[in-house]
């Protein structure tokens, strides 16, 4: 793939080309922002879409097929060597829409939920809509820069908790949780009954050992896997995910919210179809990708050290975000996003929007060419020259 390939997004209806000025204000900014890729998804994906298309009657759809199930089954086979259980999976139209259910399902309202910051800022507005209270429990940074969680405070909160809405990997930093974390995180769980809700959307971008929850050897049941081929993709926009639900009368009580319900259960088949080939056929695509994002973010990490050393980056385990740490530039993050949007006409996402935790933190979209990269480093310094003229931290 050529991954340098600049494709114009404008005009597409695209959201962080089209819509930049609903969150920064302004149109004429060079934007690093959601969560998708400015890059091409795999051919045999668009002509599969294509192929369908052509069809040109587009009735309702069922996901509940082998070719669906199939291909789940041999992606998790293939890339984690786990063989799944097939009658586990369930169809839903997103992620987050999943989530919200197993909210409502596994909690009451005014009830604590825990979450581990910073962390994807969708799971503070589902929870805040289904009345239900966040407990933010701030990931420690390490000397490496790395995120560790601190067990015993975890413990602490499971006592007063119902849920954990679980990110892994975690986004924004790229963590991925080691097998010996992930087993405590379920023994904790476990003794005061917390169900584990595991959002793995970023399971694919990942350059260490991901390990899917479920394949953590333990009975406890009271947990669900969330997920989608989006992300790996870049496919969001013919929606379409999926859950693991282990426990049978949980399935239930989700199937009869999708169809009965909400109403929900005739799938895209633009989603079903683009899953089925990504699963299939595009393994090779996800692997240049991920040698294509992790030079992006060693460039940035590079172009930093060398030009701009009040910020600081580490290579993350997974995704394709660089977590940019500017608290050694000494400004508030107020103040360094309107520099950087009306200065370096950038739009970058602000650590503090993924929880207290983040603040005086960056997260770069990185899922783009090199040049658009080379482009965010030279405006960043702009950015930065700016505010040392102004003598702001004397």
């Amino acid at each position: 793939m050529n991954f340098d390939n600049i494709v114009n997004r404008k005009g597409t209806y695209c959201t962080q080309w089209d819509y930049i000025k609903d969150r920064f204000g302004s149109n004429d900014l060079l934007p690093f922002t959601i969560s998708d890729m400015d890059l091409e998804s795999p051919i045999e994906i668009v002509e599969s879409i294509i192929q369908r298309a052509n069809h040109k009657i587009f009735g309702y759809s069922r996901w509940n097929n082998d070719d669906f199930k199939n291909a789940i089954e041999y992606w998790y086979k293939k890339r984690f060597n786990f063989n799944i259980d097939k009658d586990t999976i369930c169809y839903s139209p997103s992620v987050i829409y999943a989530v919200s259910t197993f909210i409502k399902m596994k909690s009451k309202e005014e009830d604590n939920i825990i979450v581990f910051t910073p962390v994807y800022d969708g799971f503070f507005k589902t929870i805040k809509a289904n009345n239900r209270n966040i407990l933010e429990l701030p990931l420690l940074k390490n000397t490496q820069g790395k995120y560790d969680l601190d067990f015993e405070l975890f413990e602490e909160y499971c006592k007063k908790s119902s849920i954990l809405l679980f990110c892994s990997p975690h986004n924004p930093i790229g963590k991925i949780w080691s097998v010996e974390e992930l087993s405590k995180i379920i023994e904790i769980c476990k003794k005061y009954d917390v169900f584990i809700i595991s959002d793995e959307i970023h399971m694919d971008i990942a350059y260490t050992k991901h390990t899917p929850i479920l394949k953590i050897n333990t009975d406890y049941k009271k947990l669900v896997l969330i997920t989608s081929a989006s992300k790996t993709f870049n496919i969001p926009a013919l929606i379409g995910a999926y859950l693991l639900i282990p426990n049978e009368k949980d399935m239930e009580e989700f199937l009869y919210i999708l169809k009965d319900k909400d109403a929900l259960s005739s799938a895209s088949i633009f989603g079903v179809i683009a899953t089925i080939n990504a699963y299939n056929k595009c393994e090779y695509w996800l692997d240049e990708l991920l040698e294509y994002t992790k030079k992006n973010i060693k460039y940035i990490i590079t172009y930093l050290n060398k030009n701009i050393p009040e910020l600081k980056c580490v290579m993350p385990e997974s995704s394709y975000f660089a977590w940019v740490d500017y608290s050694s530039l000494n400004i508030e993050d107020d103040l360094f996003q309107k520099y950087l949007i009306e200065v370096g006409k950038v739009a970058i996402m602000d650590g503090i929007t993924y929880g207290e935790a983040g603040r005086y933190h960056l997260r770069i979209n990185t899922a783009c060419s090199i040049k658009k990269i080379e482009d965010c480093m030279q405006r960043i310094s702009k950015t930065v020259d700016h505010i040392k003229s102004l003598n702001i931290n004397n």
